[in-house]
């Protein structure tokens, strides 16, 4: 018994043969004893189920929540009697009135329409008061919610985005930021929550890599781990104030196909093992997640949402996964509309459920062929009840049949309240990395009379994608101004627009006038030539860097360096001979060489969060020591694509007329001050295969501030029988330290560390000599060996 599951598992079992012997008693339903198992609650239920009512709970309500509402899209029982006389299993997103656009409804009317807080936890009470009292079984209703960094609601607070919280390289802080989601997002009267990402994200092309933790799979394991401890807790019985979490997206998803999202994965299954697979792995083992979405793409000719091999045979079987498996949004009838390998959507829900799909999102359009499928023996019964069988069970172990109305006053005192937000101003500050510094930074505070605060990203606070309308969120020009208030002058111009729009929902996404942003860098000039310094905020918009989920509403790029007209506006503060220190807000790296080789300074904040500006702010004068990492490499040209850390020795050979080094390596940042980590030192030079190696490394602040320091440690197995990475990450931790302090590190290497598939498609670990490589990034390392025998 060597996982979490397992403890579940057991306690489950004792539970259930403990209340046998009372299973009986009492004239009201077993399944609404709340003190009877589970199993046997659900066991009861369905025995009373018809099929129709099982169907019911695979099958989940968005767009078709307007079945429910009335004018005022309000829920209205009556609406409801009649539209779903069986029950309703799910409905997506309370807090959006109109549901989710997807790659089957891109229309705008669909989207961005917010309930007030107060609004949703009505609707919520109004829906399960109605399922509890006039349904046949009285079976409550399952809402979820996105939840990637931040409950995506009006007035929930807004953390950095997911990959900056990945450059923290804090699983603490991702724990304690993900707990805070749970808390508000539960106080909404949601359960279950579609987060977190653990995808690898190998192409910076595809739109979506600012939803992942970068381009490690250990790291990518080790933030999704704290995420669902942060969202769930350390029970498969939701305790208050959590909320299940959803892996997303099994697999292959963050390396399709030209960096077009959703396009097929090719990638082999020794590939899938070795380096999509550990981050889901790693979650299921070591947590009890409840919920896991296939990915959209296909692999080897296969989709992700009819792959048995993937969802039944690996997840379920070989990790034990007893969770619900729940569709992303209108991938089952993508099996028929997009990837063809279904001849309809009743062809469609079929391979989805005998694939192991046990849920419908977001409007259950294949799912509700079910019932009528089934009786005429196309679909096994069998394949229902499983299904329904999962469903009921999360919504029991969610405490859903007991649980009382929303109190929206006590949703009022947990959300966006002060905890939070000093919580997301620490994420911030931990999150922001330091690129280049040619000693401009960190500034003083007056020291510059006059302070030009310029670009297109300077007078808004960027959230990136999955967010909503959280109060006060805070851009940089504030943040400044704030920072400066009484001691300098800050002026702004705007420099250029990025796009001509800032609906993060429109379907097509236009550059801005070229002309008019001629003119914009003209005034921005004038403006910093009566500056001392320059601050340059630029990057993305929501629009440029976004998810493409369909064909007319693209999120995907084919060149990776700043668009528009902001080379040419750095450009301009460079000739003015100011000093300019760029502040980067984007989700996707910054291959941005122009600018890396001019800038005085530049700071990476990526998607800060609602608390950015004053973070920022913080550590562009020396408040915050920057201390975050770079959890991607971060390329010069697109032609390097696809480009990681972890390649395999025969890669990277070069190219003619071009450097092939990236422009940062993984795992890079600076500081304001200087570290010095020391080599590595092995408990042993030699274990065995069963052996486990203590590492230390010590680390010392030989500067004159205050700072922190990633320590990471990778391996590199020298000699393999199938070829291996050239390194692979397999431990890090974050250090605070004082000036002149020193600390000793210590790492455990046992045979996770080492293990890998062979030739035979077997795990294994292999002797021989390792080496165990320590250091500040994936390029500055020193070594040991260590021989395993």
């Amino acid at each position: 018994m060597n996982t979490r599951r397992d403890l579940f598992r057991l306690a489950a079992g004792a539970s259930l043969l403990a209340f046998l012997p009372a299973a009986t008693r009492g004239d009201a339903p077993l399944y609404k004893d709340a003190r009877a198992p589970i199993d046997l609650r659900v066991r009861d239920l369905m025995a009373r189920m018809t099929l129709d009512e099982k169907v019911a709970q695979l099958v989940t309500l968005s767009t078709t929540k307007r079945d429910v509402m009335d004018g005022a899209s309000a829920f209205d029982p009556a609406k409801a009697d009649t539209a779903y006389p069986h029950g309703i299993g799910q409905i997506a997103r309370p807090s959006d009135r109109g549901g989710a656009a997807t790659a089957n409804d891109t229309g705008t009317e669909v989207t961005g329409r917010w309930r007030a807080p107060a609004d949703t936890i009505a609707f919520v009470n109004a829906a399960q008061k109605w399922a509890r009292e006039r349904s046949r079984l009285g079976i409550p209703i399952l809402f979820h919610e996105e939840t990637l960094h931040g409950y995506m609601a009006p007035e929930a607070t807004s953390f950095p985005q997911a990959i900056a919280l990945a450059g923290s390289f804090d699983p603490d802080l991702m724990r304690r930021v993900s707990a805070v989601i749970a808390r508000e997002a539960r106080a909404h009267g949601t359960a279950l929550a579609l987060s977190p990402v653990v995808d690898i994200a190998r192409d910076p092309r595809w739109g979506r890599i600012e939803e992942t933790f970068g381009e490690d799979p250990y790291l990518c394991g080790e933030m999704g781990v704290a995420a669902v401890e942060g969202l769930q807790g350390n029970s498969n019985i939701l305790q208050p104030g959590k909320v299940f979490a959803t892996l997303k997206h099994m697999t292959g998803h963050g390396q399709p196909l030209s960096g077009n999202n959703v396009a097929p994965a090719p990638i082999g299954r020794r590939e899938l093992r070795e380096s999509f697979f550990p981050p889901f792995r790693a979650v299921v083992e070591r947590t009890g997640i409840a919920a896991v979405m296939p990915s959209y793409n296909e692999i080897d000719g296969v989709p992700s949402h009819g792959n048995r091999w993937l969802l039944t045979q690996v997840l379920r079987g070989e990790w034990g996964f007893d969770g619900a498996i729940v569709s992303d949004y209108a991938a089952v009838p993508e099996l028929a509309t997009f990837h063809h390998v279904a001849a309809d959507m009743g062809d469609a829900a079929g391979q989805a459920l005998i694939a192991g799909v046990d849920c419908d999102l977001p409007d259950g359009v294949a799912y509700r062929t079910l019932a009528d499928q089934v009786r005429a023996g196309k679909v096994p019964s069998d394949a229902v009840d499983a299904a329904c069988r999962r469903m009921l069970t999360m919504k029991f172990r969610a405490g859903l049949f007991e649980a009382d109305p929303i109190d929206p006053a006590a949703a009022r005192r947990l959300t966006a309240n002060a905890e939070a937000k000093a919580l997301a101003l620490e994420a911030a500050r931990r999150s922001i990395a330091l690129l280049v510094n040619d000693g401009t930074l960190p500034l003083t505070a007056g020291a510059h009379k006059r302070v030009a605060v310029i670009g297109p990203n300077a007078a808004v606070a960027r959230l990136g994608g999955y967010s909503s309308l959280p109060t006060g969120p805070v851009s940089l020009l504030e943040g400044v101004k704030a920072r400066l208030a009484g001691k300098a002058e800050v002026v702004h111009a705007q420099g250029v627009f990025i796009t001509r729009s800032e609906d993060r929902s429109a379907n097509d996404v236009l550059l801005a006038d070229p002309a008019k942003n001629r003119a914009l860098i003209a005034e921005a000039v004038a403006v910093a030539r009566t500056a001392d310094i320059v601050l340059l905020a630029i990057g993305d918009t929501e629009q440029t860097s976004r998810e493409g989920y369909a064909r007319n509403h693209l999120g995907d790029r084919t060149d990776l360096d700043l668009l528009g007209e902001q080379n040419a506006l750095f450009a301009a503060m460079k000739a003015t001979g100011k000093p300019v220190v760029v502040v980067a807000l984007n989700g996707r790296p910054p291959s941005w060489p122009s600018v890396v080789a001019g800038a005085n300074a530049l700071l990476e904040c990526w998607y800060a969060g609602q608390e950015g500006g004053t973070a920022i702010a913080e550590a562009l004068f020396g408040d915050v020591n920057p201390g975050a990492k770079l959890p991607v490499t971060v390329i010069r040209d697109v032609g390097q694509i696809p480009y990681f850390y972890n390649h395999k020795p025969s890669a990277r050979r070069g190219y003619l007329f071009a450097d092939k080094a990236p422009l940062f390596p993984f795992g890079f940042g600076l500081s304001y001050t200087r570290f010095e980590v020391g080599a590595p030192r092995l408990s042993a030079p030699r274990i065995a295969i069963a052996g486990t190696v203590t590492v230390e490394v010590d680390v010392a602040n030989v500067g004159e501030r205050a700072g922190d320091e990633v320590v990471q440690l990778y391996v590199r197995d020298q000699v393999s029988s199938v070829a291996r990475p050239v390194m692979e990450l397999k431990g890090f931790e974050r250090v605070t330290l004082k000036p002149g302090e020193r600390r000793t590190l210590r790492f455990q290497l046992g045979p996770a560390a080492f293990r890998f598939w062979d030739a035979g498609q077997r795990e294994v670990v292999e002797p021989g000599l390792f080496d165990i490589m320590v250091g500040a990034n994936s390029r500055d390392v020193q070594t040991a060996t260590l021989e395993i025998v």
